[in-house]
Protein backbone atom coordinates (compact mmCIF):
# COMPACT_ATOMS: atom_id res chain seq x y z
CA UNK A 1 0.00 0.00 0.00
CA UNK A 2 2.94 2.32 0.78
CA UNK A 3 4.18 2.26 -2.61
CA UNK A 4 0.57 3.06 -3.89
CA UNK A 5 0.01 6.06 -2.11
CA UNK A 6 3.78 7.23 -2.97
CA UNK A 7 2.92 7.15 -6.81
CA UNK A 8 -0.58 8.72 -6.35
CA UNK A 9 1.71 11.96 -4.21
CA UNK A 10 3.97 11.65 -6.83
CA UNK A 11 1.05 11.44 -9.79
CA UNK A 12 -0.62 14.03 -8.18
CA UNK A 13 2.72 16.71 -7.62
CA UNK A 14 1.98 16.99 -4.08
CA UNK A 15 4.77 19.60 -2.17
CA UNK A 16 6.13 19.65 -5.96
CA UNK A 17 7.07 15.74 -5.83
CA UNK A 18 7.04 15.15 -9.54
CA UNK A 19 8.14 19.25 -11.06
CA UNK A 20 10.40 20.20 -8.35
CA UNK A 21 12.73 17.54 -8.43
CA UNK A 22 16.09 16.70 -9.82
CA UNK A 23 16.30 13.27 -11.85
CA UNK A 24 19.42 11.03 -10.37
CA UNK A 25 21.25 8.25 -12.68
CA UNK A 26 22.19 5.90 -9.97
CA UNK A 27 23.22 1.56 -10.31
CA UNK A 28 20.09 0.55 -9.67
CA UNK A 29 17.96 3.12 -11.83
CA UNK A 30 16.20 6.91 -11.84
CA UNK A 31 15.92 8.98 -8.18
CA UNK A 32 14.24 11.91 -7.67
CA UNK A 33 15.66 14.35 -5.19
CA UNK A 34 13.88 16.90 -4.02
CA UNK A 35 15.41 19.47 -2.12
CA UNK A 36 13.82 20.70 1.56
CA UNK A 37 15.49 24.18 1.57
CA UNK A 38 17.24 23.10 4.63
CA UNK A 39 20.61 21.84 2.93
CA UNK A 40 18.86 18.72 3.10
CA UNK A 41 16.60 16.64 0.25
CA UNK A 42 14.33 13.62 -0.22
CA UNK A 43 15.09 11.02 -2.05
CA UNK A 44 12.36 8.84 -3.96
CA UNK A 45 13.44 5.85 -6.31
CA UNK A 46 11.20 5.35 -9.09
CA UNK A 47 10.50 3.54 -12.12
CA UNK A 48 9.12 4.63 -15.65
CA UNK A 49 6.60 2.71 -17.37
CA UNK A 50 5.76 3.90 -20.82
CA UNK A 51 2.57 3.78 -21.62
CA UNK A 52 1.66 4.16 -18.29
CA UNK A 53 -1.73 4.34 -16.20
CA UNK A 54 -2.03 8.11 -15.72
CA UNK A 55 1.48 8.70 -14.75
CA UNK A 56 4.95 8.24 -16.46
CA UNK A 57 6.66 7.38 -13.12
CA UNK A 58 5.98 5.11 -10.54
CA UNK A 59 7.39 4.97 -6.64
CA UNK A 60 9.51 1.51 -5.81
CA UNK A 61 11.62 0.21 -3.11
CA UNK A 62 13.47 1.14 -0.71
CA UNK A 63 10.62 3.89 -0.88
CA UNK A 64 11.74 7.04 0.84
CA UNK A 65 15.44 8.19 2.22
CA UNK A 66 16.94 10.96 3.51
CA UNK A 67 19.91 12.24 2.14
CA UNK A 68 21.90 13.85 4.69
CA UNK A 69 21.58 10.70 6.87
CA UNK A 70 20.19 8.09 4.65
CA UNK A 71 16.98 7.40 6.95
CA UNK A 72 14.56 5.32 5.37
CA UNK A 73 11.18 6.59 5.60
CA UNK A 74 9.38 3.23 4.97
CA UNK A 75 6.19 3.88 6.75
CA UNK A 76 2.95 6.34 5.69
CA UNK A 77 3.07 8.14 9.45
CA UNK A 78 7.13 9.18 8.93
CA UNK A 79 6.57 9.75 4.98
CA UNK A 80 3.47 12.35 5.18
CA UNK A 81 5.23 13.79 8.23
CA UNK A 82 8.23 14.23 5.90
CA UNK A 83 6.11 15.52 3.25
CA UNK A 84 3.89 17.68 5.63
CA UNK A 85 7.23 19.84 6.48
CA UNK A 86 7.62 21.18 2.97
CA UNK A 87 3.57 22.10 2.81
CA UNK A 88 1.82 25.33 3.66
CA UNK A 89 1.85 25.71 6.87
CA UNK A 90 -2.03 26.20 6.56
CA UNK A 91 -2.17 22.79 5.01
CA UNK A 92 -0.44 20.59 7.59
CA UNK A 93 -3.66 19.07 8.77
CA UNK A 94 -4.47 17.63 5.61
CA UNK A 95 -1.31 15.54 5.57
CA UNK A 96 -1.89 14.71 9.44
CA UNK A 97 -5.72 13.59 8.08
CA UNK A 98 -4.53 11.47 5.14
CA UNK A 99 -1.64 9.50 7.63
CA UNK A 100 -4.64 9.10 9.72
CA UNK A 101 -6.66 7.77 6.57
CA UNK A 102 -3.29 5.91 5.40
CA UNK A 103 -3.92 3.66 9.02
CA UNK A 104 -6.83 3.14 8.61
CA UNK A 105 -6.75 1.52 5.24
CA UNK A 106 -3.87 -0.65 6.13
CA UNK A 107 -6.28 -1.90 9.24
CA UNK A 108 -8.86 -2.78 6.79
CA UNK A 109 -6.76 -4.28 4.78
CA UNK A 110 -5.32 -6.58 7.22
CA UNK A 111 -9.02 -7.35 8.58
CA UNK A 112 -9.96 -8.10 4.74
CA UNK A 113 -7.08 -10.82 4.66
CA UNK A 114 -7.48 -12.10 8.30
CA UNK A 115 -11.09 -12.55 6.60
CA UNK A 116 -10.91 -13.27 3.12
CA UNK A 117 -11.41 -17.27 3.32
CA UNK A 118 -14.28 -16.68 6.28
CA UNK A 119 -16.40 -14.43 3.79
CA UNK A 120 -15.89 -16.41 0.20
CA UNK A 121 -16.92 -19.61 2.58
CA UNK A 122 -20.46 -17.79 3.60
CA UNK A 123 -20.83 -16.71 -0.41
CA UNK A 124 -20.52 -19.73 -1.96
CA UNK A 125 -22.62 -21.74 1.06
CA UNK A 126 -25.09 -19.18 -0.05
CA UNK A 127 -25.01 -18.62 -3.91
CA UNK A 128 -22.86 -21.51 -5.07
CA UNK A 129 -19.28 -21.40 -5.63
CA UNK A 130 -19.76 -20.26 -9.40
CA UNK A 131 -20.51 -16.50 -9.67
CA UNK A 132 -21.28 -16.31 -13.33
CA UNK A 133 -24.73 -18.38 -11.77
CA UNK A 134 -25.33 -16.11 -9.41
CA UNK A 135 -28.21 -14.66 -11.06
CA UNK A 136 -31.17 -12.09 -10.15
CA UNK A 137 -30.51 -8.85 -8.12
CA UNK A 138 -30.63 -10.44 -4.35
CA UNK A 139 -28.06 -13.01 -5.65
CA UNK A 140 -25.94 -9.89 -7.54
CA UNK A 141 -25.56 -8.27 -4.14
CA UNK A 142 -22.86 -10.95 -3.59
CA UNK A 143 -20.65 -9.38 -6.61
CA UNK A 144 -20.33 -6.71 -3.89
CA UNK A 145 -18.33 -8.49 -1.74
CA UNK A 146 -15.36 -9.12 -3.41
CA UNK A 147 -15.49 -5.56 -4.92
CA UNK A 148 -15.32 -4.02 -1.71
CA UNK A 149 -12.52 -5.87 -0.90
CA UNK A 150 -10.67 -4.78 -4.65
CA UNK A 151 -8.27 -1.97 -4.31
CA UNK A 152 -9.87 1.28 -5.95
CA UNK A 153 -8.08 1.59 -9.46
CA UNK A 154 -6.39 4.78 -9.26
CA UNK A 155 -7.02 6.30 -5.38
CA UNK A 156 -4.78 4.17 -3.13
CA UNK A 157 -6.20 3.98 0.51
CA UNK A 158 -10.24 3.87 -1.04
CA UNK A 159 -10.95 0.73 1.90
CA UNK A 160 -10.62 3.41 4.07
CA UNK A 161 -13.79 4.49 5.96
CA UNK A 162 -13.23 7.28 8.72
CA UNK A 163 -14.23 7.10 12.08
CA UNK A 164 -15.66 3.17 11.58
CA UNK A 165 -14.60 0.93 14.50
CA UNK A 166 -13.70 -3.06 13.04
CA UNK A 167 -17.21 -4.38 14.73
CA UNK A 168 -19.47 -1.50 12.83
CA UNK A 169 -17.49 -2.60 9.59
CA UNK A 170 -18.07 -6.36 9.85
CA UNK A 171 -21.75 -5.04 10.88
CA UNK A 172 -22.89 -2.69 8.06
CA UNK A 173 -20.19 -2.88 5.59
CA UNK A 174 -20.31 -4.79 2.09
CA UNK A 175 -17.53 -6.94 1.95
CA UNK A 176 -18.68 -8.85 5.23
CA UNK A 177 -22.38 -9.00 3.29
CA UNK A 178 -24.29 -9.43 7.14
CA UNK A 179 -28.00 -8.37 7.30
CA UNK A 180 -29.34 -5.83 9.68
CA UNK A 181 -32.75 -3.58 10.24
CA UNK A 182 -33.35 -0.47 9.83
CA UNK A 183 -34.20 1.99 11.96
CA UNK A 184 -36.55 4.73 11.48
CA UNK A 185 -37.54 8.03 12.78
CA UNK A 186 -40.87 9.94 13.00
CA UNK A 187 -40.57 13.03 11.18
CA UNK A 188 -43.67 16.00 10.54
CA UNK A 189 -45.05 15.28 7.27
CA UNK A 190 -45.38 19.12 7.05
CA UNK A 191 -41.28 19.39 6.99
CA UNK A 192 -40.85 16.77 4.47
CA UNK A 193 -40.13 17.25 1.05
CA UNK A 194 -41.64 14.21 -1.05
CA UNK A 195 -41.31 13.20 -4.54
CA UNK A 196 -42.57 10.45 -6.57
CA UNK A 197 -43.83 7.43 -5.86
CA UNK A 198 -44.37 6.58 -2.32
CA UNK A 199 -47.62 4.57 -1.82
CA UNK A 200 -46.44 1.59 -2.74
CA UNK A 201 -43.54 1.06 -0.50
CA UNK A 202 -43.25 -1.40 2.17
CA UNK A 203 -42.95 1.48 5.06
CA UNK A 204 -44.60 1.32 8.74
CA UNK A 205 -46.34 3.55 9.99
CA UNK A 206 -45.16 5.50 13.46
CA UNK A 207 -47.85 3.66 15.54
CA UNK A 208 -46.56 0.08 14.22
CA UNK A 209 -43.01 1.39 15.69
CA UNK A 210 -44.45 1.39 18.87
CA UNK A 211 -44.54 5.21 18.93
CA UNK A 212 -47.43 6.87 20.07
CA UNK A 213 -50.93 6.37 17.66
CA UNK A 214 -51.46 10.05 17.71
CA UNK A 215 -48.27 10.61 15.37
CA UNK A 216 -49.52 8.73 12.87
CA UNK A 217 -51.79 11.64 11.29
CA UNK A 218 -48.99 14.11 11.89
CA UNK A 219 -45.82 12.37 11.36
CA UNK A 220 -44.14 9.88 8.63
CA UNK A 221 -41.82 7.44 9.07
CA UNK A 222 -38.40 7.55 7.34
CA UNK A 223 -35.83 4.56 7.58
CA UNK A 224 -32.38 5.53 8.79
CA UNK A 225 -28.90 3.95 8.61
CA UNK A 226 -28.20 2.00 12.03
CA UNK A 227 -24.88 3.86 11.67
CA UNK A 228 -26.28 7.44 11.64
CA UNK A 229 -28.84 6.91 14.66
CA UNK A 230 -26.66 7.89 17.22
CA UNK A 231 -25.05 11.04 18.07
CA UNK A 232 -25.02 12.22 14.27
CA UNK A 233 -29.04 12.05 14.13
CA UNK A 234 -29.24 13.79 17.52
CA UNK A 235 -26.94 16.79 15.84
CA UNK A 236 -28.85 16.83 13.29
CA UNK A 237 -32.27 17.01 14.99
CA UNK A 238 -30.86 19.78 17.03
CA UNK A 239 -29.40 21.55 14.11
CA UNK A 240 -33.26 21.55 12.25
CA UNK A 241 -35.39 21.91 15.39
CA UNK A 242 -37.51 19.31 14.45
CA UNK A 243 -40.22 17.84 16.77
CA UNK A 244 -38.96 14.18 15.17
CA UNK A 245 -38.97 10.96 17.28
CA UNK A 246 -36.69 7.72 16.45
CA UNK A 247 -38.30 4.61 17.29
CA UNK A 248 -36.83 2.25 19.12
CA UNK A 249 -38.30 -0.91 17.16
CA UNK A 250 -36.51 -1.76 14.00
CA UNK A 251 -38.04 -2.62 10.78
CA UNK A 252 -37.35 -4.16 7.83
CA UNK A 253 -33.71 -6.09 6.97
CA UNK A 254 -31.35 -5.10 4.50
CA UNK A 255 -28.10 -5.56 2.88
CA UNK A 256 -25.42 -3.30 2.29
CA UNK A 257 -24.31 -2.24 -1.71
CA UNK A 258 -20.86 -1.53 -2.86
CA UNK A 259 -21.57 2.21 -2.00
CA UNK A 260 -22.59 1.16 1.88
CA UNK A 261 -24.80 4.14 2.24
CA UNK A 262 -27.31 2.12 0.03
CA UNK A 263 -28.48 -0.71 1.21
CA UNK A 264 -31.42 -3.51 -0.43
CA UNK A 265 -33.83 -4.66 1.02
CA UNK A 266 -34.01 -8.29 1.64
CA UNK A 267 -37.87 -9.25 0.90
CA UNK A 268 -37.58 -6.26 -1.75
CA UNK A 269 -34.34 -7.00 -3.89
CA UNK A 270 -35.50 -4.99 -6.36
CA UNK A 271 -35.68 -1.76 -4.01
CA UNK A 272 -32.41 0.05 -3.10
CA UNK A 273 -32.25 2.91 -0.14
CA UNK A 274 -29.37 5.41 -0.29
CA UNK A 275 -29.67 6.73 3.59
CA UNK A 276 -26.93 9.32 4.66
CA UNK A 277 -23.88 8.04 6.73
CA UNK A 278 -21.81 10.78 8.62
CA UNK A 279 -18.59 9.23 7.31
CA UNK A 280 -16.45 9.28 4.57
CA UNK A 281 -14.57 7.44 1.97
CA UNK A 282 -12.21 8.63 -0.98
CA UNK A 283 -11.12 11.52 1.19
CA UNK A 284 -12.35 13.15 4.14
CA UNK A 285 -14.05 15.52 2.50
CA UNK A 286 -16.13 13.04 0.55
CA UNK A 287 -18.44 13.03 2.98
CA UNK A 288 -21.40 10.00 2.73
CA UNK A 289 -24.21 12.22 3.50
CA UNK A 290 -27.27 13.04 1.29
CA UNK A 291 -26.83 16.87 0.59
CA UNK A 292 -31.25 17.07 -0.51
CA UNK A 293 -29.76 19.04 -4.13
CA UNK A 294 -28.59 15.84 -5.48
CA UNK A 295 -31.84 14.46 -4.96
CA UNK A 296 -33.34 16.59 -7.21
CA UNK A 297 -29.98 16.20 -9.64
CA UNK A 298 -30.71 12.30 -10.17
CA UNK A 299 -34.19 12.77 -10.74
CA UNK A 300 -33.84 14.95 -13.21
CA UNK A 301 -30.65 13.42 -15.07
CA UNK A 302 -33.01 10.38 -15.42
CA UNK A 303 -35.29 11.85 -17.27
CA UNK A 304 -32.33 13.45 -19.30
CA UNK A 305 -31.01 9.66 -20.18
CA UNK A 306 -34.55 8.93 -20.56
CA UNK A 307 -35.10 11.41 -23.28
CA UNK A 308 -31.74 10.37 -25.45
CA UNK A 309 -32.41 6.45 -25.15
CA UNK A 310 -36.32 7.74 -26.43
CA UNK A 311 -34.72 9.08 -29.56
CA UNK A 312 -31.49 6.15 -30.31
CA UNK A 313 -33.63 3.30 -30.72
CA UNK A 314 -30.34 0.84 -30.38
CA UNK A 315 -29.70 1.51 -26.80
CA UNK A 316 -33.75 1.04 -25.92
CA UNK A 317 -33.12 -2.63 -25.10
CA UNK A 318 -29.12 -2.30 -24.31
CA UNK A 319 -29.18 0.37 -21.60
CA UNK A 320 -31.28 0.29 -18.55
CA UNK A 321 -31.33 2.82 -16.08
CA UNK A 322 -32.84 2.37 -12.65
CA UNK A 323 -35.54 4.41 -11.60
CA UNK A 324 -34.19 7.20 -9.52
CA UNK A 325 -37.53 9.52 -8.92
CA UNK A 326 -38.63 8.90 -5.52
CA UNK A 327 -36.85 10.75 -2.30
CA UNK A 328 -37.72 11.96 0.86
CA UNK A 329 -35.92 14.54 3.18
CA UNK A 330 -36.22 17.21 5.30
CA UNK A 331 -33.80 19.60 4.55
CA UNK A 332 -30.68 18.21 5.66
CA UNK A 333 -27.96 16.44 4.30
CA UNK A 334 -28.58 13.34 7.26
CA UNK A 335 -32.38 13.51 7.26
CA UNK A 336 -32.92 12.21 3.18
CA UNK A 337 -33.77 9.21 1.08
CA UNK A 338 -33.42 8.12 -2.33
CA UNK A 339 -35.50 5.21 -3.20
CA UNK A 340 -33.73 2.94 -5.85
CA UNK A 341 -36.41 0.64 -7.94
CA UNK A 342 -34.68 -1.55 -10.54
CA UNK A 343 -36.22 -2.77 -13.48
CA UNK A 344 -38.19 -6.18 -13.28
CA UNK A 345 -37.64 -9.18 -15.15
CA UNK A 346 -33.93 -9.93 -14.18
CA UNK A 347 -34.53 -13.24 -12.43
CA UNK A 348 -32.57 -15.39 -14.66
CA UNK A 349 -29.70 -12.51 -15.03
CA UNK A 350 -25.95 -11.94 -13.39
CA UNK A 351 -25.90 -8.74 -12.63
CA UNK A 352 -22.46 -7.85 -11.78
CA UNK A 353 -21.10 -4.51 -10.95
CA UNK A 354 -17.94 -3.45 -13.03
CA UNK A 355 -15.59 -2.81 -9.71
CA UNK A 356 -16.46 -6.74 -9.21
CA UNK A 357 -14.69 -7.74 -12.48
CA UNK A 358 -11.08 -7.82 -11.22
CA UNK A 359 -11.82 -9.22 -7.86
CA UNK A 360 -10.77 -12.42 -6.52
CA UNK A 361 -13.20 -15.61 -7.17
CA UNK A 362 -14.64 -18.40 -5.33
CA UNK A 363 -12.67 -20.91 -6.55
CA UNK A 364 -9.65 -18.98 -8.23
CA UNK A 365 -9.30 -16.80 -10.46
CA UNK A 366 -11.37 -13.48 -11.44
CA UNK A 367 -14.56 -12.71 -11.30
CA UNK A 368 -14.38 -11.40 -15.15
CA UNK A 369 -12.87 -15.58 -16.05
CA UNK A 370 -15.74 -16.93 -14.45
CA UNK A 371 -18.11 -14.50 -16.41
CA UNK A 372 -16.19 -15.41 -19.62
CA UNK A 373 -16.35 -18.82 -18.82
CA UNK A 374 -19.87 -18.99 -19.15
CA UNK A 375 -20.46 -16.48 -21.47
CA UNK A 376 -17.88 -15.61 -23.90
CA UNK A 377 -16.51 -19.23 -24.24
CA UNK A 378 -13.45 -18.57 -21.51
CA UNK A 379 -12.08 -15.40 -23.07
CA UNK A 380 -12.25 -12.50 -21.13
CA UNK A 381 -10.69 -10.15 -23.73
CA UNK A 382 -13.78 -11.47 -25.66
CA UNK A 383 -16.48 -10.06 -23.17
CA UNK A 384 -13.78 -6.59 -22.36
CA UNK A 385 -14.67 -6.00 -25.91
CA UNK A 386 -18.33 -6.63 -25.65
CA UNK A 387 -18.47 -4.24 -22.65
CA UNK A 388 -16.50 -1.53 -24.36
CA UNK A 389 -18.10 -1.74 -27.91
CA UNK A 390 -21.25 -0.79 -25.83
CA UNK A 391 -20.08 1.55 -23.01
CA UNK A 392 -18.27 3.46 -25.34
CA UNK A 393 -20.96 3.77 -27.89
CA UNK A 394 -23.32 4.48 -25.25
CA UNK A 395 -20.90 7.60 -23.42
CA UNK A 396 -19.85 9.18 -26.69
CA UNK A 397 -23.51 9.13 -27.93
CA UNK A 398 -23.74 11.06 -24.47
CA UNK A 399 -21.18 13.09 -25.52
CA UNK A 400 -22.74 13.91 -28.71
CA UNK A 401 -25.54 15.84 -26.58
CA UNK A 402 -23.45 17.24 -24.62
CA UNK A 403 -23.27 15.27 -21.23
CA UNK A 404 -20.48 13.23 -19.67
CA UNK A 405 -22.09 11.12 -16.65
CA UNK A 406 -19.76 10.34 -13.59
CA UNK A 407 -20.82 6.60 -14.02
CA UNK A 408 -17.49 4.90 -12.50
CA UNK A 409 -17.40 1.28 -11.90
CA UNK A 410 -19.28 1.05 -9.08
CA UNK A 411 -22.59 2.79 -10.77
CA UNK A 412 -22.46 0.83 -13.94
CA UNK A 413 -23.51 -2.61 -13.47
CA UNK A 414 -23.42 -5.79 -16.03
CA UNK A 415 -26.64 -7.64 -17.31
CA UNK A 416 -25.76 -11.35 -18.59
CA UNK A 417 -27.62 -13.41 -20.02
CA UNK A 418 -28.69 -16.51 -22.31
CA UNK A 419 -31.17 -15.19 -25.19
CA UNK A 420 -31.74 -18.29 -28.22
CA UNK A 421 -28.52 -20.02 -27.02
CA UNK A 422 -26.55 -16.79 -27.27
CA UNK A 423 -25.07 -14.38 -24.98
CA UNK A 424 -27.20 -10.93 -24.35
CA UNK A 425 -25.10 -8.13 -22.91
CA UNK A 426 -27.07 -5.02 -21.34
CA UNK A 427 -25.83 -1.62 -19.01
CA UNK A 428 -27.73 -0.89 -16.05
CA UNK A 429 -26.82 2.47 -14.91
CA UNK A 430 -27.44 4.20 -11.73
CA UNK A 431 -26.61 7.47 -9.71
CA UNK A 432 -26.41 9.99 -12.17
CA UNK A 433 -26.86 13.18 -10.07
CA UNK A 434 -23.42 14.34 -11.04
CA UNK A 435 -22.83 15.09 -15.00
CA UNK A 436 -21.78 17.86 -16.92
CA UNK A 437 -23.55 18.82 -19.68
CA UNK A 438 -23.24 21.41 -22.08
CA UNK A 439 -25.81 23.40 -22.49
CA UNK A 440 -25.69 24.39 -26.21
CA UNK A 441 -24.70 21.11 -27.77
CA UNK A 442 -27.64 19.46 -25.45
CA UNK A 443 -30.19 21.88 -27.34
CA UNK A 444 -29.08 22.37 -30.30
CA UNK A 445 -29.27 18.25 -30.27
CA UNK A 446 -32.41 17.37 -28.32
CA UNK A 447 -34.39 20.48 -29.53
CA UNK A 448 -37.83 21.00 -27.81
CA UNK A 449 -36.54 17.36 -25.65
CA UNK A 450 -33.93 19.42 -23.84
CA UNK A 451 -34.77 19.87 -20.39
CA UNK A 452 -34.44 23.70 -19.06
CA UNK A 453 -32.08 24.57 -16.63
CA UNK A 454 -33.84 24.97 -14.00
CA UNK A 455 -34.78 21.19 -13.34
CA UNK A 456 -31.27 20.71 -12.26
CA UNK A 457 -30.56 22.40 -8.46
CA UNK A 458 -26.57 21.69 -9.27
CA UNK A 459 -25.80 24.97 -11.27
CA UNK A 460 -22.10 23.19 -11.84
CA UNK A 461 -23.84 20.70 -13.98
CA UNK A 462 -24.38 23.22 -16.82
CA UNK A 463 -21.38 24.56 -19.10
CA UNK A 464 -20.92 26.57 -21.59
CA UNK A 465 -18.13 24.47 -23.24
CA UNK A 466 -17.18 20.82 -23.70
CA UNK A 467 -13.99 21.08 -21.43
CA UNK A 468 -15.78 19.79 -18.60
CA UNK A 469 -17.47 16.93 -20.29
CA UNK A 470 -14.64 16.11 -21.74
CA UNK A 471 -12.67 15.83 -18.77
CA UNK A 472 -15.46 13.82 -16.96
CA UNK A 473 -15.89 11.86 -19.93
CA UNK A 474 -11.84 11.25 -20.18
CA UNK A 475 -11.46 10.56 -15.98
CA UNK A 476 -14.54 8.16 -15.59
CA UNK A 477 -15.45 6.51 -18.65
CA UNK A 478 -12.05 6.43 -20.29
CA UNK A 479 -9.48 6.02 -17.26
CA UNK A 480 -11.78 4.25 -15.11
CA UNK A 481 -13.98 1.93 -16.99
CA UNK A 482 -11.78 1.03 -20.19
CA UNK A 483 -8.11 1.58 -19.16
CA UNK A 484 -8.56 0.07 -16.12
CA UNK A 485 -9.54 -3.06 -17.31
CA UNK A 486 -6.34 -2.77 -20.33
CA UNK A 487 -3.83 -2.56 -17.32
CA UNK A 488 -5.75 -4.69 -15.01
CA UNK A 489 -6.25 -7.44 -17.33
CA UNK A 490 -2.67 -7.35 -18.57
CA UNK A 491 -1.24 -7.04 -15.13
CA UNK A 492 -3.08 -10.49 -14.31
CA UNK A 493 -1.50 -11.80 -17.13
CA UNK A 494 -4.77 -12.51 -19.50
CA UNK A 495 -3.40 -10.65 -22.37
CA UNK A 496 -0.45 -8.39 -23.36
CA UNK A 497 -1.11 -4.42 -22.62
CA UNK A 498 -0.59 -3.47 -26.17
CA UNK A 499 -3.28 -5.71 -27.26
CA UNK A 500 -5.58 -4.39 -24.31
CA UNK A 501 -4.90 -1.07 -25.09
CA UNK A 502 -5.12 -1.22 -28.98
CA UNK A 503 -8.83 -2.71 -28.50
CA UNK A 504 -9.80 0.20 -26.12
CA UNK A 505 -7.58 2.59 -28.66
CA UNK A 506 -9.88 1.16 -31.77
CA UNK A 507 -13.21 0.71 -29.88
CA UNK A 508 -13.87 4.39 -28.88
CA UNK A 509 -11.66 5.33 -32.30
CA UNK A 510 -15.09 3.82 -34.41
CA UNK A 511 -17.22 5.19 -31.33
CA UNK A 512 -16.15 8.58 -32.80
CA UNK A 513 -16.30 8.32 -36.39
CA UNK A 514 -20.05 7.23 -35.14
CA UNK A 515 -20.73 10.75 -34.04
CA UNK A 516 -19.27 12.50 -37.26
CA UNK A 517 -15.79 13.11 -37.58
CA UNK A 518 -15.68 16.77 -39.76
CA UNK A 519 -14.48 19.77 -38.14
CA UNK A 520 -16.59 20.84 -34.96
CA UNK A 521 -18.32 17.29 -34.76
CA UNK A 522 -18.39 15.85 -31.61
CA UNK A 523 -16.65 13.06 -33.14
CA UNK A 524 -13.59 15.03 -33.83
CA UNK A 525 -13.48 16.35 -30.63
CA UNK A 526 -13.35 13.42 -29.24
CA UNK A 527 -10.23 12.23 -31.67
CA UNK A 528 -8.45 15.52 -31.03
CA UNK A 529 -9.04 15.71 -27.18
CA UNK A 530 -8.54 11.84 -25.87
CA UNK A 531 -7.21 9.50 -28.73
CA UNK A 532 -4.71 11.97 -30.12
CA UNK A 533 -4.24 14.03 -27.17
CA UNK A 534 -0.29 14.34 -26.02
CA UNK A 535 -1.18 14.39 -22.11
CA UNK A 536 -4.82 13.47 -20.32
CA UNK A 537 -6.58 14.95 -17.22
CA UNK A 538 -6.68 12.70 -14.48
CA UNK A 539 -7.90 13.25 -11.11
CA UNK A 540 -5.95 14.43 -8.15
CA UNK A 541 -8.00 12.44 -5.74
CA UNK A 542 -5.66 12.52 -2.60
CA UNK A 543 -5.34 16.58 -3.13
CA UNK A 544 -8.84 17.56 -3.14
CA UNK A 545 -10.51 15.35 -0.92
CA UNK A 546 -7.96 15.41 1.49
CA UNK A 547 -4.71 17.15 1.70
CA UNK A 548 -6.40 21.07 1.00
CA UNK A 549 -9.26 22.58 2.03
CA UNK A 550 -12.00 23.31 -1.06
CA UNK A 551 -10.36 27.13 -0.73
CA UNK A 552 -6.97 26.05 -1.25
CA UNK A 553 -7.35 23.85 -3.65
CA UNK A 554 -9.72 25.43 -5.78
CA UNK A 555 -11.34 22.86 -6.48
CA UNK A 556 -15.42 23.57 -6.57
CA UNK A 557 -16.02 19.74 -6.91
CA UNK A 558 -13.84 17.70 -5.35
CA UNK A 559 -14.60 14.48 -7.33
CA UNK A 560 -13.44 16.85 -10.73
CA UNK A 561 -10.50 18.11 -9.98
CA UNK A 562 -7.82 17.56 -12.28
CA UNK A 563 -4.14 17.16 -13.22
CA UNK A 564 -2.40 15.67 -16.11
CA UNK A 565 -1.29 12.64 -17.07
CA UNK A 566 0.28 10.75 -20.38
CA UNK A 567 -2.26 9.52 -22.71
CA UNK A 568 -1.33 6.01 -22.99
CA UNK A 569 -4.01 5.59 -25.66
CA UNK A 570 -1.62 7.64 -27.86
CA UNK A 571 -0.26 5.68 -31.01
CA UNK A 572 3.50 4.60 -30.00
CA UNK A 573 2.63 5.97 -26.38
Amino acid sequence: MVTSVLSALLREDVVGLRTRSTALERPDGTWLRLATGDHDALLMPVSAARPGFQSTLEARLPLLRRESDGAELADTDSIMTALAGLADPVDRDGFDAYATECRQALAVLRLHTATGDEVTAQLTDAYGPDPARWTGLAAGLAFDTPAARTDHPVYPTGRSRSGLTEGELRAYAPEFHQRFPLRWLAVPRDRLTVQGRTDQLPWPTPSSLGLPPGLDDTHRAVPVHPLTAGVPLRQALCDTGLDAHLAEMPHLEALPTLSMRTVALTAHPGIHLKLPLATATLGRLNRRTIKPGTLIDGAAAGRLLETVIGCTPRFRDTVLLADESTFVHAGHELLAVLVRRYPAGLDETTVVPMAALLSPSPGGGLVIDRLADRFYTGDPVALLDAVLTLLLDWQTTLFGHGIALESHQQNISLLLDRNSGRTRLRLLFKDNDGPRVNAARMRASLGEDAPPEEEFDDARIFTDSDEPVLDLFTTITVHLCAGAYAFGLARHGRAPLDALLTLVRERLAEACERLGTGPGQPGAVLRAHVLDSTDLPVKAMVTAGTLLSKDRSGASDINKHYSTGPNYLLRGA
